[in-house]
């Protein structure tokens, strides 16, 4: 219960619910034992009735008795209906508050966890898989409603109900009530470990069915390679084998389930005989009547379900405890990435690093070593390296989605630490290396730092990108849907939708991080051609392995391992004859044959 402590601030918030539950529960559990007491005397009356009907048999007066049985039955009739009616009602009101509460603190926990993953730092995301955040925010909070409603609202029922019912089974008879109750007990504990039971072989089956369809996604997305290779026949075999893994696992679980409801009945049952058994002996003894047999045998089916879910509450808050222990471990983990000084201001766009070194706190991998730049505003910097030698690490240290291990990064001659998040990261355009496009249109795509652009702003953006042309063939225009990760769309028209969305912010920094690496030559100079007017007025950080898209730089650094092995302008680092140099022959050559 240490864990699911955690939540008790949302029972507090929504108290007013519990409390009305609560108080619909009780109200509930009285009209459910009201009808009990009314059978009870009515089996009497119709005992005592019968004896004096017989007593009478052959008088006038034998007939005002059965009109009088008659009524009394049929008010009875009626009064065990209202009961049941009223009692449905504030079942009904139950649900509405217990299980409406359980919904609204699900809705608060889901978007605590969202918004806490939003703060959390791009380190995080790396350390951990997407399978698993999807987890914690879906299955398991899932889980912790199942604890907030049914185990509380069951929970708070049983002991309601036991509460008002058992005293007073008592002082009809407590011989009698003591037998009733023995299979209680072990109909619960039974119940514990059917449902423990239950959950394992549910789990073991949820595996199993992820696996295979792992298995078949796969499958089905490579069935090119697969008919290449011509594997198809070591495909089905293996699927063959996960479907019977499967399979296996779920006749496991059918088998327990099939115990699950004789056992119930079982001890049901039990609880019944004994009932009658004990019940009869105590009406030969005069300590009760006929009709407190029909009453008890009414009990014995309302304690019923409250016994039985002790068992399966249990099992609920167990489960319950283990997620909400996950889901605080992701809510405990604070970012380091904060504002010292939550500095919001616009920013004209100065770049300063002062011998920042940087690794990667995941893998111990060290990306930067001691780099020092100046950019002014209005300059463009091109970084030029193979693949692994940093250039990107730049960009996420200048976007603060990670902080450097030494040196210091200004901006306007601040601190990048005390700038507001938000404000800072605003005033930023951002072309990554792996573009991703949202399951959206190409307009909101285009649109998705700054929705409400007007548009001519998103037109003139998809000009900028060398993507008019393109959009203007699709037959829904800017209103194409890209697909999951806009796999609609080629790789150039994706990073080419990327850099619209960069631009369109009319960002004080722009930084394109190897935006220009899924098209071709033709639209990469066109491309080129637009960003010069683009990059005017505005700092521009060019991060790329081809020398063409540094020519446009005021200034270009040349990454080789972490470390500035060249620095200058293009005409000078061309002078130099060094990696530059090597890297641009080896591209013309490469232009040349294309």
């Amino acid at each position: 219960m240490k864990a699911l402590s955690y939540i008790n601030k949302y029972l507090f918030q929504y108290k007013r619910y519990l409390l009305l539950g609560t108080l619909f529960l009780v109200i509930s559990n009285i009209f459910a034992i009201i009808p009990a007491q009314v059978v009870r005397y009515a089996f009497d009356l119709v005992k005592e009735n019968i004896d004096l009907y017989r007593l009478y048999e052959g008088y006038a007066l034998q007939e005002s008795i059965y009109e009088l049985f008659t009524s009394s039955i049929f008010i009875y009739g009626i009064i065990i209906l209202a009961m049941a009616l009223l009692r449905g009602v504030f079942l009904f009101l139950v649900r509405q508050t217990i299980i409406a509460m359980s919904r609204y603190i699900e809705y608060d926990l889901k978007n605590e966890i969202y918004a806490h993953y939003q703060t959390l730092p791009l380190s995080f995301y790396r350390s951990h898989n997407t399978g698993d955040l999807m987890a914690r925010i879906s299955e398991d909070v899932s889980k912790v409603r199942m604890y907030l409603g049914p185990a509380i609202m069951y929970g708070i029922n049983l002991v309601t109900l036991f509460v008002i019912l058992i005293p007073y089974m008592f002082t009809i008879n407590a011989r009698l009530t003591m037998y009733v109750l023995l299979p209680l007990p072990v109909l619960s504990l039974s119940i514990y470990y059917v449902n423990n039971l239950i959950e394992q072989r549910s789990t073991e089956i949820q595996k199993a069915l992820s696996g295979l369809s792992t298995y078949t996604q796969e499958a089905f997305s490579g069935i090119r390679v697969l008919k290449a290779f011509a594997r198809e026949t070591d495909s089905a075999n293996k699927f063959d084998v996960l479907s019977n893994d499967y399979k296996d696992k779920a006749l496991r679980l059918t088998f327990v389930n099939a115990l699950f409801f004789p056992l119930i009945l079982a001890l049901i049952g039990l609880s019944i005989i004994l009932t009658v058994y004990i019940g009869g002996l105590e009406v030969m003894r005069g300590a009760i009547t006929t009709g407190n047999i029909a009453e008890f045998i009414i009990y014995v089916n309302l304690l019923t379900w409250p016994v039985t879910s002790l068992g399966w509450i249990t099992s609920i808050v167990q489960q319950a405890a283990a997620s909400q222990q996950r889901i605080n471990e992701f809510l405990q983990t604070k970012t380091h990435i904060v504002s010292t000084q939550d500095l919001e201001r616009e920013i004209e766009g100065r770049v300063h690093f002062e011998e920042v070194s940087f690794i990667y706190p995941d893998s111990g991998i060290q990306a930067l070593h001691n780099i020092s730049f100046k950019v002014d505003p209005g300059q463009s910097l091109a970084i030029i390296g193979t693949t692994g030698s940093g250039k990107s690490t730049v960009a996420n240290i200048l976007l603060r989605l990670y902080d450097p291990s030494q040196g210091k990064v200004y901006i306007d001659d601040t601190e990048i630490q005390a700038y507001d998040l938000q404000s800072l990261r605003s005033q930023i355009g951002y072309v990554p290396q792996d573009v991703f496009l949202f399951s959206e249109t190409i307009r909101n795509n285009i649109a998705w730092g700054e929705p409400g652009l007007d548009e001519q702003t998103i037109q003139q953006a998809a000009a900028d990108a060398d993507l008019l042309e393109n959009i203007d063939r699709f037959p829904n225009g800017f209103e194409t849907r890209v697909g999951e990760r806009g796999i609609t769309l080629s790789g150039g028209q994706k990073q080419r939708v990327s850099i619209a969305r960069a631009i369109v912010r009319d960002p004080k920094i722009l930084i394109l991080d190897d935006a220009l690496s899924a098209v071709d030559t033709k639209t990469e100079n066109t491309i080129l051609n637009n960003l010069k007017r683009i990059m005017q007025g505005r700092t521009s950080i060019i991060i790329s392995h081809r020398v063409s898209s540094a020519k446009l730089a005021d200034h270009i650094l040349v990454l080789d391992n972490g470390h500035i092995v060249e620095k200058g302008s293009h005409e000078e680092l061309l002078e130099q004859s060094g990696i530059y140099k090597t890297l641009y022959d080896k591209q013309l050559q490469e232009e040349a044959v294309e």
